[in-house]
């Protein structure tokens, strides 16, 4: 593996995104530059264990109930009880125990007492024996089929498996008990190191293993997926392609072969000339049909590969075929085009010599309306194109954005909620180039064909917080010819009320990842990811595949300020009922200092019953202060105190206008608005923060923190227009005068 970029683990906020995406842009997290998963290097670790002569142990995930599982396999279950980690080899001292007597844990390590007397889960392990196989992996006592189902797939797929499971690993040459493997996670490949204690009862392996019981590859790939997601529990329960992402970063699309669209054939055709990998499956109506074995030979709820398509001429028509596999290696389609069907026969021998397949091996042929009649589920994993390192393969062209849903900000669910669902994220794409067989197709008109895929992040992991997948989709929206052309533009309200949507995910699902394919003619398409309600927060990744060069990016508004004309009046401009109101608020001194600024604003708000405020605090009044006090002595004079009361009532006038309820409040959306009509384009993660600090936790913004948000983003842009123009009384440090 190529040496990567090391991002320090000191690194927060700002600094870190910063450090990230840098090496983002130099290749981290690339296939052949992978992340080290939580800062470990395999080669350091390994060779520093073979100095020492010492087995590694993987503190990050340690042989310890807390990597097992927080409920079902939580500490104290039954299902945990006399839980033993054991390594394959106990040439060195290496069981490492869990022992629960009366939910008192006992941990033991090194050499056990005569009690507990060593042993070794085999006389000779082996990493791999001849190549993986299917037969590799036999599920365990955890609910992860859909995870052993994706690693089965990789067997049939040499280099797919091997970029998964790196080469040169053992348990003899080099062995240290420590392993690796790539796993790609929400756009980046990382690099998984874990230990070979694996968990163990009466002496056999708990989870994943072999049928023979000697090969370990797809028990320690299954470790390294759990410690991914943070323990073994996490598996429980999930789709298969799921797996088959994270082992090929591809992205999946699954079509119900009962409503299949009409191009399907088409669509089959493209994936295998990309190389995708490709399963079908016949559901199932009771757990009494899993693998019930049809009249014609096919296998209910099972899954097979599709490894081939050709159109034919059979008596003088073009016949659709397609070329299936079982894994078991056995168990072949009896219908027509199997292997020793009749219908072979009218095939020319040259073309029947090159099609048919002669070993009994699993493969056959079917025609393409007996698969659309017998198996009902057809799923397409698109492989990326660093995948595909064959030049014989065409190649999707790929973009990669993530977003975050954040409440107040940037979560603002589905169309059903027109009042806030234009502050989602939002992706521009530009389709320019159509599909090279948009005349062949049935007669269809010209279009772009492109992949959409939206992923949840981390809410594997964050099962043992109680929270769970979120259901999610997104819309697409063509954009009108007068907003054509238009960059660093984020949609408003108003756009989403008068334009109805394009196009959408078939569904709005809890699932980790929900992905459409269309075709829609050339021209440019706004994407609106989002969950269903408002107010759920996440982060999410939105890949785009498409067939020929598209340009996308994300919408999000330009940074920019409209501020105030900074008039310079003379005390004689100003109005003479003013002046009398000055003499009598300021005193002696006829200046007004900050907290005789804030008697003065708590007094007068305190009289506007219509609104919700809990009163201006001292910080906000300095702010005010240090803004409009162009002398630099602390205090407010008459022309300055007339500037900043005109500002505030000018304030007052917006926040009633985009206080749309009436309720005394601004909400977080309403606020976005109102910061725009007082003159404040801000980019999404600026309005992020603005409600994280001036946001009660109903989300609501009162008129006092209206005003100190406006002061302070007037302050901030002046400083930058103007940076140090004037000395400013009590001036806050540059960490304490931000947003």
């Amino acid at each position: 593996m190529a040496e990567a970029p090391v991002v320090p683990v000191y690194c927060t906020g700002v600094s870190a995104q910063v450090q990230r995406e840098r090496a983002k842009a130099l290749g981290l997290g690339r296939h052949e530059n992978a992340v080290r998963y939580q800062g470990q290097d395999f080669a350091a670790l390994r060779d520093a264990c073979l100095r020492s002569g010492s087995l590694f142990r993987d503190d990050a995930f340690p042989p310890a109930p807390a990597s097992l599982g927080f409920k079902e396999l939580g500490p104290g279950s039954s299902k945990t009880r006399g839980v033993q980690w054991m390594r394959p080899t106990v040439s060195k001292p290496s069981v490492f125990s869990v022992f629960i007597l009366k939910n008192t844990h006992f941990l033991i390590l090194g050499p056990l007492p005569s009690l507990f007397a060593t042993q070794e889960l085999c006389s000779r392990p082996q990493f791999i024996v001849d190549g993986a196989t299917r037969t590799d992996i036999c599920q365990g006592a955890l609910g992860d089929c859909w995870l052993l189902a994706a690693i089965a797939s990789l067997t049939l797929n040499e280099t797919i498996l091997h970029r998964v499971v790196p080469h040169g690993q053992s348990f003899q040459h080099g062995y240290a008990g420590i392993f690796h493997f790539q796993i790609w996670q929400f756009g980046e490949w990382l690099d998984v190191v874990v230990d070979d204690y694996l968990p163990t009862k009466d002496g056999k392996l708990l989870f994943v293993h072999s049928a023979e019981g000697t090969e370990f590859w797809s028990a320690l790939l299954e470790k390294a997926y759990a410690k991914v997601n943070g323990c073994y529990e996490a598996l429980s329960g999930g789709s298969t392609s799921e797996g088959f992402e994270d082992f090929t970063g591809g992205v999946t699309e699954w079509y119900d072969l009962r409503k299949p669209p009409r191009d399907l054939y088409q669509i089959i055709l493209k994936a295998l000339e990309r190389g995708s990998l490709l399963g079908c499956s016949i559901d199932i109506t009771s757990a009494f049909d899993m693998e019930a074995v049809t009249f014609k030979k096919l296998v209910k709820g099972h899954a097979y590969s599709v490894t081939g398509a050709r159109q034919i001429n059979y008596r003088g028509q073009a016949l659709d075929l397609i070329r299936m596999r079982n894994p078991w290696g056995e168990v072949e389609w009896t219908g027509p085009w199997s292997d020793n069907s009749s219908e072979w026969n009218a095939v020319e021998p040259a073309l029947r010599q090159q099609l048919m397949v002669k070993m009994e091996d699993g493969e056959f042929w079917m025609a393409f309306r007996d698969f659309l009649r017998e198996f009902t589920r057809l799923e397409i994993c698109n492989l990326t194109p660093d995948a595909l390192q064959s030049r014989k393969f065409r190649k999707w062209n790929t973009r990669l954005y993530d977003g975050t849903w954040r409440r107040g900000s940037t979560a603002g669910g589905c169309r059903n909620y027109p009042a806030t669902f234009w502050i989602n994220p939002q992706f521009k794409i530009q389709l320019e180039e159509v599909d090279d067989d948009g005349d062949e197709a049935g007669g269809r008109e010209p279009g772009c064909s492109f992949l959409l895929a939206l992923m949840q992040k981390h809410r594997r992991r964050e099962r043992r917080y109680g929270k769970d997948m979120e259901t999610i989709g997104f819309a697409v929206y063509e954009v009108p010819p007068e907003l054509a052309g238009q960059s660093g533009v984020h949609l408003k309200r108003d756009f989403f009320l008068a334009n109805a949507s394009r196009a959408r995910s078939e569904q709005f699902i809890n699932l980790r990842e929900v992905s459409t394919r269309f075709r829609l003619p050339p021209g440019e398409y706004i994407v609106v990811p989002s969950t269903f309600e408002p107010n759920k927060e996440g982060d999410f990744v939105l890949r785009v595949f498409s067939e020929k060069r598209a340009d996308t990016e994300e919408m999000d508004d330009k940074i920019q300020a409209t501020l105030p004309d900074e008039k310079v009046l003379s005390e004689s401009e100003i109005d003479a009922n003013f002046k009398q109101l000055f003499k009598q608020l300021a005193g002696p001194d006829m200046e007004i200092s900050v907290t005789e600024l804030q008697t003065i604003l708590n007094r007068i708000i305190g009289k506007h019953k219509d609104l919700r405020t809990k009163g201006f605090s001292i910080e906000s009044c300095r702010s005010m202060v240090n803004l409009m006090d162009k002398d630099g002595n602390g205090k407010l004079g008459l022309v300055e105190f007339n500037v900043l009361w005109n500002r505030i009532r000018n304030y007052l006038a917006v926040f009633r206008k985009f206080d749309l309820d009436k309720s005394g409040s601004m909400s977080a959306y309403e606020m976005r608005m109102a910061l725009e009509a007082a003159g404040y384009k801000l980019n999404k993660k600026l309005h992020e923060l603005i409600i994280t600090r001036y946001a009660e936790p109903d989300l609501a913004i009162d008129f006092d923190n209206f005003v100190c948000c406006l002061v302070r983003l007037e302050t901030m842009f002046r400083e930058r227009r103007f940076p140090a123009k004037k000395p400013q009384f009590g001036q806050l440090s540059p960490r304490n005068n931000r947003v």
